[in-house]
């Protein structure tokens, strides 16, 4: 199939999708109001095979370094999938299917499967990473930008951490675990019970994000947007926390978002 743009629709819910700019998803319209931060960067994008910095842009495998393209130097971030065109494997009226296969500057021979499934009050995303070659260490996570203003009410969250990872100076987790901190964040926290955060538009609209994923990060440091990451492990975790994608078990995580108008 093509990859042109998708739209899936469900009761008054509305989503578009952009396989040919990263896969991610474009905009999520509830009751015609727009919950996405607009523009080819933004929406909301699949981070894989890793998520967030990867120090100095290497990572092991083994007794074997790699070294991954520095898109944010000194480091590598966000993986490379959100840079390619994918392909659309099933439409439905409201569900799609997206394929990627993983290609240089990654190492490793592998494909990406994202499911994004919508109903009237939720949207729910499932991406795998498989591979019938070489086993390599894989992170996946989803880097959505919700509009911090909907129709004048600014967004609030509400989340409530085991931990937040300690932030060095090069923006990595230093490997200590700290009470969470104030606002505003660009830190990883540990939630062992699933990811849960609540955004908050008071007196519009409530969206929770949930995965049964502990580790999440939340950037609100622009003006814009806010940003709730679901992902299978914390910045730096090719390193620091792998997990290993094999012929035998692929790499897979799921997280939904459901709103409920106030």
């Amino acid at each position: 199939m093509s990859n042109e743009p998708i739209t899936l629709t469900a009761g008054d819910a509305e989503l578009t999708v952009r396989p040919d700019n990263g896969g991610r998803v474009a905009g999520l319209r509830v009751g015609g109001t727009e919950l996405l931060r607009q523009g080819e960067r933004f929406g909301c994008f699949p981070m894989v095979p890793w998520c967030g910095r990867t120090r100095d842009g290497r990572f092991h495998n083994g007794a074997v370094v790699h070294q991954l393209p520095l898109n944010a130097p000194p480091h590598a971030i966000h993986g490379t999938a959100r840079d390619g065109a994918w392909s659309t494997a099933r439409v439905t009226a409201d569900e799609a299917v997206l394929t990627y296969d993983l290609v240089d500057p990654w190492p490793y021979p592998g494909r990406v499967t994202h499911v994004i499934g919508l109903t009237p009050d939720a949207l729910t995303l499932t991406m795998a990473v498989e591979t019938y070659h070489d086993s390599f260490p894989a992170q996946i996570g989803w880097h959505p930008w919700f509009n911090r203003n909907l129709d004048g009410a600014d967004a609030r969250l509400d989340f409530a951490p085991a931990w937040q990872e300690e932030r060095g100076d090069d923006h990595l987790p230093t490997g200590n675990r700290v009470d969470r901190g104030p606002g505003p964040w660009d830190d990883c926290f540990g939630m062992p019970g699933g990811v849960d955060v609540t955004v908050t538009w008071p007196g519009r609209l409530e969206l929770r994000v949930t995965s049964s994923e502990e580790w999440v990060v939340v950037y609100d440091e622009q003006e814009a947007a806010v940003c709730v990451e679901p992902q299978t492990g914390p910045p730096n975790g090719l390193n620091t926390l792998p997990r290993l994608v094999t012929p035998l078990e692929p790499l897979e995580a799921t997280t939904t978002w459901r709103w409920t108008r106030l």
